[in-house]
């Protein structure tokens, strides 16, 4: 009877609506990754280029089956139609407003660059590193912009973007502009010039780490281990978001759809991210100044290996879950916007998976409730966690306020709250389940 009941359910549960990525995209581009890793760590090549070449090994594979596998040039979300070719005579017009408004929004993100000492400061991360990767970067992107804008305009099926809209509000062509497409040309602008500075920053130092250190897998010595491994996930994590950043491109349907228009989530999400970041060290959400740090479990269960080893597996198995949410994008990651709903890999269990494993990381890793400073301290350390993790839960319902815009994604929404197991938990728990 039980079984009867069992399949006549899963006969009549909803299929899992489509994702936006292939599967195997993000696959491919680990196993790229992997193969620059082994290289360069056999090699010592622990310098910020061979990182620059981390990202192109996970980058290169996964646009390559996309448009060969996936075809994703094709779909009809690219706002493309290639059997379409305009005539110059009025690509032409329509293509130099729009390059007026993009080398106006560079210009702009460039000026920023140059007046915040923070992007110049060696002493609060590696900034001045981004700073002349994009330095570099700016005048192949103008020329190249160019045949670019060209090119692609002759297919667009709407070719007025928010680029055009903004380049014709600042040559005054007197016809009415498309502000809402011209703010969201902003805002996506906004967050790609934020956080490709700040993955450029960051992607060398990790890189560099897991290079130097992978020696200790032969250490034999569980923690060794397993810190390496968390260093390793992380530095993929970084590796795949840079790529993301890098390839918001419309032939590819990765472009950025729309960028979060929510006051709350630019600062939900901006208070996690330099220079305005609260649970940094000293800052006033820093949870582990009573603790032993990120590294604390490795000092407060010192004295017990089996629980040690069991411990740093549980964490390893996070950071996993973690980066896993990152590589399942592909070349698509990027906070603050819409470029496609994921429903696949961690997705599956939970509309927020990285989310759900870093703060579990971060609780199990710091252990806030034990303190060097008594139980006053630990007190503190756990309250300040919870604000931590509480952040992040402003982060996803701001996220999915965005998101919900689109019946895409209230379709996943809804599939995965009464399907993914981790939404079905959280629903048993609190006395929701069917």
């Amino acid at each position: 009877m039980f079984h009867d009941r069992t399949l006549a359910t899963r006969a009549t549960a909803p299929a899992r609506p489509a994702s936006a990525v292939g599967a195997a995209t993000g696959w491919v581009g680990l196993a790229g990754l992997a193969g620059w890793i082994a290289v360069a760590c056999r090699l010592g090549l622990d310098g910020p280029y061979a990182a620059l070449i981390g990202v192109a090994a996970c980058a290169v594979p996964m646009v390559g089956w996309a448009v060969l596998v996936d075809k994703v040039h094709r779909r009809a979300s690219t706002g493309l139609d290639w059997d379409v070719a305009r005539p110059w005579r009025e690509v032409l017009p329509t293509a130099a407003v729009k390059l007026v408004g993009l080398w106006a929004t560079w210009a702009a993100i460039a000026a920023v660059y140059a007046t915040e000492r923070f992007y110049w400061d060696w002493s609060v991360g590696g900034y001045p590193f981004a700073m002349w990767c994009l330095g570099w970067a700016l005048p192949v992107l103008v020329v190249a912009s160019v045949p670019y804008t060209l090119w692609l305009d002759r297919h667009l099926l709407v070719p007025r973007d928010g680029a055009y809209a903004f380049g014709a509000w600042l040559l005054s062509l007197g016809e009415p502009i498309d502000r809402a497409a011209m703010h969201n040309h902003w805002r996506s602008w906004a967050v790609k010039g934020f956080f490709l500075a700040f993955m450029l920053a960051v992607v060398p130092p990790g890189f560099g780490a897991t290079v130097r250190e992978h020696g200790q897998l032969l250490a034999g010595d569980p923690v060794a281990v397993a810190l390496w491994l968390i260093g390793l996930l992380f530095a993929v994590d970084c590796l795949f978001a840079t790529a993301g950043y890098i390839l918001t491109l419309r032939p590819l349907d990765s472009h950025i759809r729309s960028a979060n228009p929510f006051a709350a989530a630019w600062t939900a999400a901006l208070i996690c991210y330099p220079p305005s970041v609260l649970m940094d060290r000293g800052g006033p959400l820093d949870y582990s100044i009573a603790t032993r740090g990120s590294d604390g479990w490795t000092i407060w269960l010192g004295g017990h290996p089996l629980v040690l080893a069991l411990w740093a597996a549980m964490l390893v198995g996070l950071t996993a879950i973690y980066a896993s949410a990152t590589v399942a994008f592909g070349f698509r990651f990027s906070n603050l916007t819409h470029r496609g709903i994921l429903t696949h890999g961690p997705y599956r269990l939970s509309r927020h998976p990285a989310y759900l494993a870093k703060n579990l990381y971060w609780w199990l890793a710091t252990l806030p409730m034990l303190s060097v400073g008594g139980w006053g301290d630990a007190a503190r350390a756990m309250v300040l966690m919870a604000a931590v993790s509480g952040i992040y839960y402003w982060r996803a319902r701001t996220e999915e306020r965005h998101l919900g815009e689109d019946p895409a994604y209230r379709a996943y929404s809804e599939w995965a709250s009464a399907n993914a197991p981790v939404p079905r938990l959280f629903g048993w728990m609190l006395g929701r389940a069917g």
